[in-house]
C-alpha cells in the first residue's frame, strides 16, 4: 500500500494512493499515528481494501500532508554515506552518530520552506526514511526488518551556522519549523522490491546536487533498527532518518551555496516519489 495524507496543515485525514489516484480512508481508520500501527493498522487496513469499499476519490489539487502524523521522535543519521563524509571532511563514523529533529519540524512534502529567522545558511539533504512499525526494544538485527512499517522520502533541511557554530548539539539546526518535509507516500514494504537499491536525486533551481542511491549507505536499515533500540524504546510511528549522500550545500566547493526566498528544491526517490519546496523568508 501507499498512504497518504490530506487536507489543510494540522487537520489532515488519511488516505490511499492507488495507481495515480487518491481515496479517503478515513471511514475506515482515523490516522496514520502511534495507536494506528501498534493495533496491527497497517494489516487490518489492507484487508478492509480488499473487500472493494467505495471511498470517496480526493482531487489531486489538495495539499498533501505528511504521510505519517507528528511521531514520539523523529530520529536521524549523520554522516552515514562514505562519499558525504569526504565532502564535508569528516570521518567515517565507526558507529552510527544520531541526533533528532522536533516534531515540530514535520511538515507535508510540498509545502514552502520556511528559512529561519536570522538564517544565512540554510540547506538542503534528501535522504530515504524508514517508519517504525511496533514497539522495539533490544532487537537482534536478524529480527530487525520485523519492526519497520515502510519507507518515505525525506529533505533533512539544515541551518548550518546554527548547526555547527553555534555550540552545543546539532539540534539547534536541524528542528526549524519546516526543515522535515515528509512524503508524498509511505511505502509498505512490500511495495519496494530492494531498499538497499533506490535511485535518489535532488535539484535547487532546476540543477542537479545530489544524485545517488541508497547503497552507499554505510549503516544499513536492520543495523540501525537494533542499533537504536539498544539505547531507546522505538515507539510505533517514529520516523528514523538514514542520512545524506554528497551534493549539500556546505560541500559545494571553491564556495557553499545556501538557499535564499525564491529557491526552488525538488528530489525524488525511486518508488517514493517526488516532493518540491519552495523557499520563503520568515516573518512573523
Amino acid at each position: 500500500m501507499k498512504l497518504i495524507r490530506f487536507g489543510e496543515a494540522g487537520k489532515e485525514k488519511p488516505g490511499v494512493l492507488i495507481g495515480e489516484k487518491r481515496f479517503d480512508v478515513s471511514s475506515i481508520v482515523a490516522d496514520y499515528n502511534e495507536a494506528f500501527f501498534e493495533d496491527n493498522g497497517l494489516e487490518k487496513l489492507e484487508a478492509a481494501l480488499k473487500n472493494n469499499p467505495v471511498l470517496p476519490e480526493v482531487d489531486a489539487s489538495v495539499r498533501l500532508g505528511s504521510p505519517v502524523a507528528r511521531p514520539s521522535k523523529i530520529i536521524c543519521i549523520g554522516l552515514n554515506y562514505v562519499d558525504h563524509c569526504k565532502e564535508t571532511g569528516a570521518p567515517i563514523p565507526e558507529e552510527p552518530i544520531i541526533f533528532f529533529k522536533s516534531t515540530t519540524a514535520l511538515c507535508g512534502p510540498n509545502d514552502d520552506l520556511i528559512i529561519p529567522k536570522n538564517s544565512d545558511k540554510t540547506d538542503w539533504e534528501i535522504e530515504l526514511v524508514f517508519i517504525v512499525g511496533k514497539k522495539a526494544s533490544y532487537v537482534e538485527e536478524a529480527d530487525a526488518m520485523d519492526y519497520v512499517a515502510g519507507y518515505c522520502l525525506h529533505n533533512d533541511y539544515s541551518e548550518r551556522a546554527f548547526q555547527l557554530e553555534r555550540g552545543g548539539q546539532w539540534a539547534k539546526g536541524k528542528g526549524c519549523d519546516t526543515f522535515a518535509p515528509l512524503g508524498p507516500i509511505m511505502a509498505t514494504k512490500d511495495e519496494i522490491a530492494d531498499v538497499n537499491n533506490l535511485s535518489m536525486w535532488l535539484t535547487v533551481n532546476g540543477k542537479t546536487f545530489q544524485n545517488s542511491n541508497t547503497s552507499n549507505l554505510v549503516f544499513k536499515i536492520p543495523f540501525l533498527v537494533h542499533y537504536l533500540s539498544q539505547f531507546m524504546t522505538l515507539l510505533p510511528g517514529d520516523v528514523i532518518s538514514t542520512g545524506t549522500p554528497p551534493g549539500v550545500g556546505l560541500g559545494i566547493k571553491p564556495q557553499p551555496i545556501y538557499l535564499k526566498a525564491g529557491d526552488v528544491v525538488e528530489l525524488g526517490m525511486e518508488g517514493l516519489g517526488t516532493s518540491k519546496q519552495v523557499a520563503v523568508a520568515y516573518s512573523k
